[in-house]
């Protein structure tokens, strides 16, 4: 049993955890939730010695507990993934998985070997077919994930804690890792398993905690509690209805792609139109080339294609032509894509817009502050204006990302993952700021690994399937059937 006591944690003058109590038992998946920046990770942190507690108390069966630091966690049996993947691209998969941890033979020579063997061990039970000898930058966001999985798994950990485990993985994936979870907590392992998605903590979980705002205000037994109980503590209040209403009418074709083709992608003939003021979503199983697609028509990757924008042929090479045509595109990979982690969230922000925020040529650093704490209100960004990203929760990280593409005033925002790693009440915001943004007549692309929120928020659904879009569900056909059915091969006999 490890029990942390009133846990108090401060960054300068900003109070961060007020007086946290949580425990893991033995042999149990223990919940941990809470909006973003509700002190989930920094806890966590606390308890595998990457932080320092203020005050408080850290117990392992009545015994006091402090790690010095994340390694030494680990060599105690405490494993932590966190959500920001830490994966050395230009190192091979093998490489990654046994980095400081090397098994050697006689004069200290590495084994490669019997690494190789034990991590094909681990890929087997995973269900991982990746090779070994590639680079780990070459592998996909959910690829990256699994691989963190493996690497806490190999150390024989008894307690393995996780945060948002299952964010770019597919169904069959999470199912596989469930299976894992399942198997190591009957041999006596415990998780923290840190979550915002509802029907994963009442699938695996024994326990919830719910944090707000720096405290703990509700544990209880999983099977004695409910979704709106879980929601009404996170938030501080019910939340009715998790997708707003939408009130969209067709309108004219503002983006028309033809013919796109990628050879580094396997894509084929993809073809589809996107309709002002519409939310179309892209869904698929992972790897079909949902993200791929984007990439290529936002000019980030290679590929042929016809492009119609507005009624106008145009070419789209590479992002400054995509941006200068009014597209903007919110990648998956917000920590090296997505922001420069080291600025602040006001020159984040301002970034791809600084012409809108020159005057004569000059900067005008007043409105792009104005701008700044506007988004920062709208969109509930828990943070200042002069905050460093790099110390900003995941989820709010994502928010600044969306809030300086929504400066370039685009006429078409795609999105990868919009809400990946956002607690419940935040998505809510970013719906109804997509619902504003659409009734003003931006056009979005929606990619979404989650089928509710695909079907929640999209007008009509383009299913992705080796390459090659399998059909467009418009709104009366969206169902989780349907689109599994298209994305995984299958034939609708219906009219799409």
């Amino acid at each position: 049993m490890i029990t942390m006591n009133q846990i108090y944690k401060s960054f300068g003058n900003n109070d961060v955890l007020m007086g946290v109590d949580f425990e893991i038992a033995d042999a149990e998946v223990h919940a941990l939730m809470g909006e973003n920046g509700a002190g989930k990770s920094t806890l966590m942190k606390i308890l595998t010695g990457v932080y320092e507690a203020k005050s408080g108390s850290v117990l392992l069966n009545g015994k006091p507990l402090q790690f010095k630091n994340t390694k030494d966690a680990e060599q105690h049996g405490v494993s932590f993934i966190q959500q920001e993947l830490n994966i050395w691209p230009n190192l091979t998969v093998l490489e990654n998985l046994f980095l400081g941890k090397e098994e050697t033979k006689a004069l200290g020579i590495i084994d490669n070997k019997s690494m190789s063997k034990r991590a094909r061990t681990i890929f087997e039970k995973l269900n991982i077919n990746v090779d070994l000898h590639q680079l780990a930058g070459n592998l996909s966001v959910g690829m990256q994930q699994m691989l963190e999985i493996s690497k806490a798994l190999m150390q024989e950990s008894k307690v393995i804690i996780m945060d948002e485990p299952t964010a770019a993985l597919t169904s069959s994936e999470i199912e596989v890792l469930f299976q894992q979870i399942r198997s190591l907590k009957s041999e006596g392992v415990s998780f923290v398993y840190i979550s915002h998605r509802m029907e994963e903590i009442f699938n695996i979980s024994d326990r919830i905690t719910v944090m707000r705002d720096g405290r703990s205000i509700l544990t209880k037994d999983t099977k004695q509690t409910s979704n709106a109980q879980i929601v009404k503590a996170m938030i501080g209040r019910d939340l009715d209805h998790q997708y707003p209403d939408r009130n969209y009418k067709q309108d004219e074709v503002i983006l028309s792609v033809e013919h796109l083709n990628s050879t580094a992608h396997k894509l084929e003939h993809i073809q589809f139109e996107l309709h002002k003021g519409e939310i179309l979503g892209f869904s698929g199983l992972m790897g079909a080339g949902r993200s791929e697609i984007m990439r290529v028509l936002f000019g980030l990757d290679k590929g042929d294609m016809r492009v119609t924008l507005n009624d106008k042929k145009v070419q789209m090479h590479n992002p400054n032509q995509a941006i200068k045509h009014g597209l903007a595109f919110i990648t998956e990979n917000r920590k090296e894509e997505g922001l420069v982690l080291q600025d602040t969230i006001l020159e984040n922000i301002s970034l791809p817009a600084l012409k809108s925020f020159s005057k004569s040529g000059f900067i005008t650093r007043v409105s792009m502050e104005q701008y700044t704490e506007q988004m920062i209100q709208r969109l509930n960004i828990k943070g200042k204006k002069n905050d460093v990203c790099l110390d900003l929760s995941g989820g709010n990280q994502q928010k600044v990302v969306l809030a300086k593409w929504i400066a370039t005033a685009p006429h078409v925002l795609i999105l990868d993952e919009p809400t990946r790693g956002i607690d419940v009440g935040a998505k809510r915001e970013i719906y109804q700021l997509m619902n504003e943004l659409t009734e003003r007549g931006m056009s979005i692309i929606m990619i979404s690994s989650e089928l509710p929120e695909i079907i929640g928020m999209s007008d009509r659904v383009a299913v992705v399937h080796e390459g090659s879009i399998a059909g467009v569900l418009d709104k009366a056909m969206l169902t989780e059937e349907h689109i599994m059915t298209l994305a995984t091969g299958g034939k609708i006999h219906e009219t799409i």
